[in-house]
């Protein structure tokens, strides 16, 4: 892989949301993209172990993994092993990574 990288820098970054008193937690995941030798794409989120998906388009491909990576929060959430308030998911796909090849 390589072609398109994610991070994440989540779980410790914390955020003030405007002016409220409240402190939101913000997980950043980077979602790392490559073209198959069939032209599938593949959209993995490194941070979370077994978030991977396919695609038959680059779009899908993003999309399937974000859901996925939404439910596998969810469900951590579900059996405590996340925080289940103020926590905000952010995915982003580096600048690099957005010419399609």
């Amino acid at each position: 892989m390589g072609a398109y990288s994610h991070d994440e820098t989540g779980g410790g970054g914390v955020e003030s949301m405007g002016g409220e008193s409240s402190i939101m937690e913000v997980m950043q995941l980077v979602i790392e993209l490559d073209r198959e030798d069939d032209g599938r794409w593949i959209a993995d989120v490194c941070k979370l172990p077994g978030v991977m998906c396919y695609g038959a388009t680059r779009d899908e491909a993003i999309r399937n993994v974000e859901l996925l990576a939404i439910e596998v929060i969810a469900d951590r959430i579900a059996h405590g092993e996340l925080p289940s308030s103020a926590l905000s998911v952010s995915f982003t796909v580096p600048d690099e990574h957005l010419a399609f090849r």
